[in-house]
């Protein structure tokens, strides 16, 4: 396993998948002016490991760690990067060590070359991540989305590599059932050879609409933020997501409930739990029985509903969200 440092990469600049030599990615000719600008700046790490170049962002503490300080991970969700804690990040202690990364397929960190993606493999790339950047600890997990889903799974696969976890609004699927493996895996079948693509952008104005889109809540400033790491440029002058299209294939594997809670049965952290006010579409069953008893599968578990938020609840309430982190993972463990 090898972690290959690059020069301090200003937050505010564009995403481009920079040579294996090269520094952090310079700005773009036309670049927002009006994006978001961080208060706190992030440098870039490449982590060989499990045959893929993942990049980490790297939000490094002002003075240094204390004797018995923890590392806090953050973890972005399915069609998103890294970047996308900015606006916590900048409100979280100066003095915690941050680290998000690029998940496989995903900004900056290279693709598995594979027509599928596989939710184990986000475990597997998380352990050697941990192994690589911070050996021997116990780690904060925080994780929007997916990686909410995937901080859940691996806090009860390896309990004592995490002493806190703070899961946003990864709630999870509707149970399945194995009557619907047949057509779940002709769908998949259908989908591998009709192939999978991404439209592209005449410009980042258009990224940051797009993103507006997707949610009306974003502030105006944060979506051309959000467009500079989220797209790149291409040689015909497009702007192309950063993610691989595969991922939009749909997973042939159902999603078993009972695997699911075995794996937060185990979980030995506290954890908060934290949902989205306006939870809508497949996320609505947050409200129902059903999932509510999921939940009684945690030993040490505190919930909370954010208001005004809807499921990017770190774009919409980066304050609130950054208020219920420190909280915590700042409180005392005995």
């Amino acid at each position: 396993m090898c972690i290959v440092p690059v020069s301090t990469a200003s937050s505010s600049r564009p995403a481009a998948a920079p040579p294996a030599s090269a520094g952090a990615p310079a700005s773009a000719p036309g670049a927002a002016t009006d994006a978001y600008r961080p208060r706190r700046e992030s440098r870039s790490l490449f982590v060989e490991a499990r045959g893929l170049r993942h990049h980490v962002r790297c939000w490094e503490p002002q003075h240094p760690l204390a004797p018995g300080t923890t590392t806090v991970v953050l973890l972005h969700g399915w069609m998103d990067v890294s970047a996308s804690f900015q606006f916590v990040v900048d409100l979280l202690p100066a003095h915690w060590r941050l680290i998000a990364p690029d998940w496989r397929g995903f900004g900056l960190t290279g693709r598995s070359g594979a027509d599928a993606y596989w939710f184990p493999d986000y475990l597997g790339d998380l352990d050697a991540l941990l192994d690589a950047l911070a050996p021997g600890q116990a780690v904060d997990l925080v994780g929007h989305s997916m990686g909410g889903n995937v901080a859940a799974l691996y806090a009860g696969v390896r309990p004592r590599r995490v002493r806190r976890l703070v899961n946003l609004d990864g709630v999870g699927l509707r149970a399945t059932r194995p009557a619907q493996a047949p057509g779940r895996y002709a769908r998949w079948l259908d989908e591998l050879r009709d192939g999978a693509a991404l439209r592209d952008y005449a410009s980042r104005e258009q990224v940051a609409a797009r993103l507006i889109r997707g949610n009306p809540r974003l502030r105006a400033d944060f979506a051309r933020f959000l467009a500079l790491h989220w797209a790149r440029e291409n040689a015909a002058g497009r702007f192309e997501l950063l993610a691989d299209p595969a991922h939009r294939i749909s997973s042939p594997v159902l999603y078993r409930v009972p695997e699911v809670l075995a794996c937060w049965r185990a979980i030995t952290a506290p954890v908060l739990w934290v949902l989205a006010e306006h939870a809508s579409g497949s996320m609505s069953f947050v409200h129902e029985p059903e999932y509510r008893r999921r939940l009684r599968a945690i030993r040490s578990l505190r919930q909370v509903t954010v208001a005004g938020a809807g499921h990017m609840l770190h774009h919409d309430r980066p304050d609130a969200v950054a208020r219920l982190i420190v909280e915590h993972l700042a409180a005392s463990d005995s």
